[in-house]
């Protein structure tokens, strides 16, 4: 991460469990951070690290944030299933309004997280590659699709660099069958994004996902901007059947209906 000192990013959802993790990583790299929220965030230290309360639904406060930084993480957002009217306000516009707050400020790149949740309908059996069609297993799979597609326009048309990560099973150990494949563990998140914000790749969609020996995922992408991560789910001793597709659960369609509005 040395490439990485003096420089300043933003990081959206600050308060999160990766975004405070990763904060800590970026201080000690020498990185000067500005940490957003909706909910109060504490700093990870006193002096390189001005922390803000902000709604990613305000594109005016998003833009002057961005205000001469090198880039930004974008962490915030809904982190699951919910009703499909919020993952919408939050999930798709908050990310236009990330990308368009970047823009208009001259931001150089934005780190998306988006999700693996974006193929869960695939079965376990196939190897899944970033330039596979999406396949959601829910609605906050559509909302990361989504997300994907802005940053892709956001490249294309207006010279914005975006990296997007399709984000594992962030834990401290796998505790599932489903995560002998899914495991992210906390290092490897941490080389992820930081792969992600210092690779000379313009734009990228990854799994962000541990080197666990059961594969679902084609990890090439990832490769190409220098991720090469280094646990394995293996080392945990996870009996049981996975349940298909690859969502688990997440795929049941009462995951989704339980949570719709009426």
């Amino acid at each position: 991460m040395n490439t990485l000192a003096g420089s300043r990013w933003v990081v959206t959802g600050a308060a999160g469990n990766i975004g405070v993790a990763l904060r800590r990583e970026l201080r000690a790299a020498g990185v000067e951070l500005v940490s957003t929220d909706v909910r109060d965030v504490e700093p990870v230290d006193r002096t390189g690290d001005r922390v803000t309360v902000a709604d990613l639904a305000d594109l005016a406060a998003l833009t002057a944030m961005f205000e001469d930084a090198n880039g930004v993480i974008h962490l915030g957002g809904l982190s699951d299933e919910a009703d499909f009217h919020d993952l919408a306000q939050v999930n798709i516009v908050g990310t236009y309004h990330v990308l368009e707050a970047a823009r208009r400020s001259g931001v150089r790149r934005v780190v998306n997280a988006s999700s693996n949740r974006v193929t869960g309908m695939y079965p376990t059996d196939a190897l899944v590659d970033p330039d596979m069609p999406p396949r959601p297993d829910g609605f906050y799979g559509v909302s990361k699709v989504a997300g994907e597609a802005l940053c892709r326009l956001y490249s294309d048309k207006f010279g914005l660099s975006t990296i997007s990560l399709r984000i594992g099973s962030y834990e401290e150990e796998p505790r599932t069958p489903r995560e002998r494949a899914t495991w992210l563990s906390h290092r490897d998140a941490i080389a992820a994004s930081t792969a992600a914000m210092t690779t000379d790749e313009h734009y990228a969609v990854f799994y962000a996902v541990s080197a666990n020996s059961e594969v679902w995922w084609d990890r090439a992408a990832g490769e190409l901007v220098g991720f090469r991560p280094t646990d394995d789910a293996a080392e945990w001793n996870l009996p049981g059947a996975t349940i298909e597709p690859q969502g688990g659960s997440f795929a049941s369609p009462s995951y989704s209906l339980d949570r719709m509005r009426d």
